[in-house]
């Protein structure tokens, strides 16, 4: 829907931790150019709590198919730019093993005003949230465990 020079949105599954406020200033610099396009940027930054459902969680792994699952993210990104006035996206996400503190998912929208990108932002943080083919298993002192449902929004 963004009437100006559209940026390719970057989706990408990884492996190693990010530090997500580098991400956003790399994602900047490479794909978006000079500052003055945007005028808001909404941020979304989830990390790997050490509690779950009132039990101490020392690590967690997301298991995932590739293809399947990032062929999801980029559908919820491009539903998200041609249903807002959204200048572009970018979302990260972690697989594999992951530990308390660090970072599980970046979801950034780049719009020329706050509500398009708020909007958007928060629609795609809830289908990923409800709808990605991801899969959580926890590990607690009693044990490992599958997550069998998100947390509330």
């Amino acid at each position: 829907m963004f009437t100006g020079e559209k940026v390719v949105m970057q989706v990408q599954l990884r492996e190693q931790e990010f530090d997500p406020w580098q991400e956003i200033a790399d994602h900047q610099v490479q794909h978006l150019g000079a500052a003055g396009k945007w005028g808001a940027t909404a941020v979304f930054v989830g990390t790997m709590r050490d509690d779950n459902e009132g039990d101490a969680v020392t690590g967690m792994t997301l298991e995932y198919y590739p293809e399947m699952t990032e062929r999801h993210l980029r559908a919820i990104a491009e539903q998200a730019m041609a249903t807002w006035d959204i200048i572009d996206v970018l979302i990260l996400h972690r697989v594999g093993d992951v530990v308390p503190g660090e970072p599980i998912v970046l979801v950034t929208v780049w719009a020329a005003h706050r509500a398009a990108a708020y909007d958007a932002n928060r629609f795609i943080m809830e289908d990923l949230k409800s709808k990605a083919p991801f899969w959580k298993k926890e590990q607690t002192a009693a044990g490992a465990r599958w997550v069998e449902r998100n947390t509330p929004g």
